[in-house]
């Protein structure tokens, strides 16, 4: 293979459509945009959304719910998660270095999933009711 002998596989480019260029290409005279109006013109062009001065139908139907922006940022963790890092004291920052959770995470909470069978010591961490039961049942404890 040459620099001078490389060129697109087969059927990976495709030619430009003509447009207005008769009736033989199938898209001559209004060139594939119907008849008059605003989407017909050079230049025509209204804001997404927009129906032609009637009231638009986000603004028509009431406003309702909330999307929370940190819930993506709250993460969950298993107790065998817990189990195979190999420091007893557990915080926000341990979770972030050993990769169990995103560097951009806010908080984290542990969930009841998996076995754990040493003592793990939370600070900082929340942890599910079960979660709990199960730390302080292997001799370790939980502070938020």
């Amino acid at each position: 293979m040459r620099l001078n002998t490389i060129k697109p596989a087969a059927g990976a480019k495709q030619a430009a459509r003509r447009v207005g260029r008769g009736i033989g290409s199938g898209l001559g005279k209004t060139a594939g945009r119907g008849h008059k109006g605003q989407k017909s013109r050079a230049g025509g062009f209204h804001k997404v959304g927009f129906e032609g001065g009637q009231m638009p139908i986000y603004r028509r139907l009431p406003k309702r719910g909330f999307f929370s922006l940190t819930h993506a940022r709250n993460v969950e963790v298993r107790l065998d998660e817990l189990n195979a890092l190999p420091m007893d004291e557990v915080d926000l920052l341990t979770l972030k270095q050993a990769g169990l959770i995103a560097g951009n995470a806010l908080s984290a909470k542990v969930i009841l999933s998996g076995e754990l069978s040493r003592k793990v010591i939370l600070k900082g961490v929340g942890a599910t009711r079960g979660a709990k039961a199960a730390i302080e049942a292997a001799g370790g404890s939980v502070t938020e």
